[in-house]
């Protein structure tokens, strides 16, 4: 008697606790998309748009959970960190079911996963006319991928997770700064050496806690003259640097 009331008793407190847990879980989410808008990068290209469209599509599932989660739109181009064009927060509440019945806890279930799924379908449509949006304009000439480190650095200052997504080809170029269309890294070494040099003019914003994630626009038979895996690792070692959480590369 006294074992079955110990075993009904752990399964409450772990019920309770994974209850607990899922509550506590639902940390804010700001999550920054940075769209490459330069002449590198073309989305009407069949796989790309499709590659795009789907990776868009998962960082909505992952991300859009809550009310308060948070979703930014920049362009990659000469002026990545004033090119915002997109901002939305969800408001979809996920109610706390703690001490509620089983039906009052369905319900509250069901009706978040019917508001959930709306509002997911209205940011990602959102985010493919982004995505298919022209860049016409002169800035299109220029790739400043690192002037996206401010604009992660603040959207850490809010305490939330931090995701950075990156749909690009990572070819910086520059006029007045790393050029990897004229000059790309040739080597492993070389890459590395000019990633923690140019790291170090953005030590003032480390990026700790954030995670990257980079949507290259190359099929995987892509030669290694189209994808630079040395550019690759120019960026793995610019952002380790900076003490980013993670880096990971589809």
């Amino acid at each position: 008697m006294k074992k079955s009331l110990f075993l009904l008793s752990a399964l409450f407190m772990a019920a309770c606790s994974s209850s607990e847990n899922e509550q506590e879980s639902l940390t804010p989410a700001y999550t920054l998309v940075f769209l490459d808008k330069t002449q590198s990068v073309n989305p009407n290209d069949s796989f790309v748009r499709n590659k795009y469209a789907a990776a868009l599509k998962t960082l909505v599932e992952e991300n859009i959970r809550t009310e308060g989660d948070q979703l930014e739109v920049y362009f990659i181009h000469e002026n990545t960190s004033k090119a915002r064009a997109m901002t939305v927060r969800s408001r979809t509440l996920r109610e706390d079911t703690r001490g509620l019945s089983s039906t009052d806890i369905e319900a509250a279930q069901n009706a978040y996963e019917i508001s959930i799924r709306k509002e997911r379908e209205v940011i990602y449509q959102a985010l493919l006319q982004k995505l298919m949006e022209a860049n016409t304009s002169s800035s299109n000439t220029e790739t400043h991928v690192s002037a996206a480190v401010p604009v992660i650095a603040s959207a850490l200052e809010s305490g939330a997770q931090v995701q950075a997504w990156f749909f690009s080809d990572m070819v910086e170029s520059r006029r007045t700064g790393r050029n990897f269309h004229t000059k790309p890294p040739q080597n492993a070494e070389q890459a590395t050496a000019w990633a923690k040099e140019d790291a170090a003019a953005y030590s003032a914003t480390p990026l700790t806690g954030a995670e990257v994630r980079v949507i290259l626009p190359f099929p995987p038979n892509s030669s290694s003259k189209v994808n630079n895996p040395h550019v690759s690792t120019y960026w793995n070692t610019f952002f380790a640097e900076l003490n980013a959480g993670r880096v990971v590369e589809n």
